[in-house]
Order: structure tokens, then sequence, then C-alpha cells
């Protein structure tokens, strides 16, 4: 096997692999010798079947698997020798494409290899960590949030007309051809108007109604409606409006707590503190991570593949297409050119990403299978009752594996540097946190 240089510019290599007859000859004779002892052929005892005549059987079907065998093996022998680790997949193609059997096979390879990136010393990274409390203010804040989620209703004053969001307590019988039909009279039943809980045009009517008023309200069933004897039927409901209640915020005591599951008012108000500080935590993070990659990004610098460039360059320039166009779902836009600033945006991501790939492989970083099934089954989440069927995609989808396991991977690589770099902690307040995390998103 000849394998000679032919390219050697910045990252990019290429070669030239030539596989003789002979040895393409001598691993084909190897595999019919491998499978020789478990041929079977009439004539012939098992494992007894002469080479010659094998070879004349399947000689020609073994020779495209011993030609990609024999290629396969002189490239990972290449990448073993050189030390080389290509930054996508090598390009390889047969340059005399009338070969035919007796012929030499000749191959070219090019590829551009990921580049040296270089020792940094992590005790030298400074980052800032900001440190947000749950004051009383938040916490007071967020429990008056609560109590709205768990409203209740209070009678409005007699002749008070009812609003949306109000809550009627109505009596009432539905009609199709004046005839009442199954299961359409209630009695007593509380009615969230603005709730869309009943048939399309029933709410809506009863909006502006008062206490004792009585009502008929007419509206047609839609034509997909469960029960086929009312689908697309017009019907009248008379309706009795017994009580016209407005909503109020449920009261702040310990009875609010109970229904969130805390044992009093003080645990809730535990519970809801530790819920913000985690929240704060998780945007302190987010500023924190973006003031180590800016550091990061400052102290190294290095040849980058234009393959892995280009491509990210793309794949943020179709992103922000698509979220300019929220109105354009295909893919039939056409090429996207990358701006300049999305070309330089595409470099500092390229550069943070080996930066990063490398001190998580020089600290042995790995992504348990623990962590692995918890990403799955957060994302199944998002799939509801299809949950078994996503996970035998994702098993069955390495590039899908790889999505979910690099930011996991890039979140501990982010915190083996945070543990070796000097961190320094500000205190500040909510506003002030607030604030920085907008800040990333005007960057």
């Amino acid at each position: 096997m000849q394998v000679t240089e032919t390219l050697n510019d910045g990252l990019k290599r290429g070669y030239a692999i030539v596989l003789t007859a002979d040895e393409l000859d001598a691993k084909v004779t190897e595999k019919l010798t491998e499978a020789q002892p478990d041929i079977e052929m009439k004539g012939f005892r098992k494992g007894k079947v002469p080479l010659p005549l094998l070879r004349k059987q399947f000689g020609q079907r073994l020779m495209g698997e011993a030609m990609q065998e024999s290629i396969d093996g002189a490239m990972n022998k290449h990448f073993e020798d050189s030390g080389d680790r290509p930054a996508l997949q090598p390009e390889v193609k047969m340059t005399n494409e009338d070969w035919k059997e007796g012929d030499d096979v000749h191959v070219e390879m090019n590829y551009e290899k990921l580049p040296e990136v270089p020792e940094l010393d992590l005790s030298d990274v400074s980052v800032e960590k900001l440190v947000a409390k749950a004051d009383d203010k938040d916490v007071d804040e967020a429990l008056a949030n609560l109590a709205e989620t768990a409203q209740d209703f209070q009678a409005r004053k007699k002749g008070v007309k009812s609003k949306d969001g109000d809550q009627v307590v109505i009596d009432f019988v539905g009609k199709v051809d004046g005839e009442p039909f199954e299961g359409g009279a209630a009695e007593d039943y509380p009615l969230v108007l603005g709730s869309n809980s009943f048939i399309p045009g029933f709410e809506d009517q009863l909006v502006g109604v008062t206490a004792g008023e009585e009502k008929a309200v007419e509206v047609t069933f839609p034509e997909e409606y469960g029960a086929e004897n009312l689908a697309g039927k017009a019907a009248v409901f008379d309706v009795t409006v017994k009580e016209v209640k407005k909503p109020v915020a449920a009261k702040i005591d310990d009875e609010l707590a109970k229904k969130f599951g805390a044992e009093d008012l003080e645990a809730l108000k535990g519970q809801i503190r530790e819920r913000l500080e985690a929240e704060y935590a998780g945007a302190a993070r987010q500023v924190m991570k973006r003031g180590l990659l800016d550091a990061l990004d400052g102290k190294v610098s290095f040849d980058l593949p234009p393959s892995l460039v280009e491509a990210e360059a793309k794949q943020i320039a179709h992103q922000i297409y698509h979220e300019e166009h929220p109105e354009d779902h295909g893919h039939d836009h056409g090429e996207i050119e990358p701006t300049e600033e999305q070309q330089k945006l595409a470099e500092r991501r390229v550069r943070l990403g080996l930066l990063l790939a490398e001190i998580g492989q020089k600290a042995e970083v790995q992504v348990s299978d623990a962590e692995m099934t918890q990403a799955i089954m957060s994302q199944a989440r998002q799939y509801p009752g299809q949950e078994r069927a996503f996970f035998d995609f994702v098993r069955q989808n390495p590039q899908m594996q790889q999505q979910l396991r690099a930011p996991i991977f890039e979140d501990k690589v982010i915190d083996h540097i945070v543990e070796q770099a000097n961190v320094t902690e500000k205190e500040v307040s909510k506003d002030e946190l607030q604030k920085a995390v907008e800040a990333l998103d005007e960057e």
C-alpha cells in the first residue's frame, strides 16, 4: 500500500493511496480462506471446496469488500501514525474509474485536520459570578401572583352585569328542534365566561347578563362535534342566571398554602424563596458562562478548519432567517449567504467549541449513561403518549444522541474550568441580574 501526500496547506491535507493488484488479490484470498471451512457445495464435503472454485463463484462479490476494507485500513493507519484528527468525514474517491480486475486501485483522500489547541492555564482565567438573593418583596410578589392563579369568585352587587372573566352560576336546558336532548341540561352550573369550555358562541351571549335574568342562547354545534346526533345542528338553550360573580385573588393565608401542598403560609414562603433563588442562580450562571467564554476567547488563537466555520456560519444564517421570517416554515428559500457578523460569530463558536472539547478531553470529562437518560426523558416529555417511540428514535439515531450529549458535556467542562478559574462573587439585586441577562440577548 502506497500513501503519498499531495496537499499540505494550513489544515488541509490530501493523500494519494495506491492499493496494488497483488495486495487486493491477497486480501480476497484471505477472505476466501477464512470462509472456506463453512462453505458447502454440491460434489464437495463441507470445508473442502477448492479455493479456485470459491474464487470463481464468490471472488467478484468479495472484491468490493476487500477493496473497502483495505482502503479503510490504510486510512485508519494513516490517522494513527500521523496523529491527525479530521474535522469532518474525509472525502475519499477512486480516481481510476475505468478500473478492471488485475489493475491497481488509485484512491484520493482529502480532509481538514483539527488544529493543535494551545495549552491554557485555567488558574489565569478570571470570571465574575453574580449572586442574587430573594428578598421579602420578591417573595410577596410571587405569592400574590400565586394567589391570582388560585382565584376565588365573589358575588357582584345585585343588578351588576356580567363581564368576560366573571363566573355565572346557571341552570340551563338545551333543545334541538324544540326537543330537549340528552346531556343538555344542568343546574347550578358554575361557568367562567371566556373559558371556552362550552360550545362556541354560548359564553359570549352571557356577557352582560344579571342575576335572575332568563335568556335564550342560540348556538350551532360544530360539524366535528363528538355526538353525531348533534353535530352541525342548531340549538337553543333556555338559561336562568342565578348568580354573577367577579374573580378575586385567593386570600393569602394558611389555607392557600395548603392548596399548594405546604403546611402553612411560612412554609409556602420558604418554598417560593427557594424556587426564586434557584431561578436567579440559573440566570446568574448564564451571565457567568458568557463572561467565561469571552475570557477564554480572548486568551487563545489558532487556525480554524474552514469547513467547520462555513457549516456553522450557514447554520447561524439559516436560524436567523427563520427567526426574522416566522411565516416561512419551509426550507426552499435558497442559499442564505452569511453576513460578516455571522461569519465572525461562527469563528468564535468553532474556536470555543474546539477549545472546550480539548479541555474536556484532557480532563477526561465524561457524560454518564444516567445523564443521557435524564436528558432523553426531559425531551421525551414534549411528546406525551409517544415517549417510548422517542426513546427508540434516539437510540437508533447517533446524530440525535450527539445533539443531546453536546450541551451536557459543555456544561460539565464549564464547571471544570470554573473550579480552577479565579472566580469573584458580586451580590446584585433581582433587577440588576435581569438587566445582565437582557444584555446577553443584545450582544
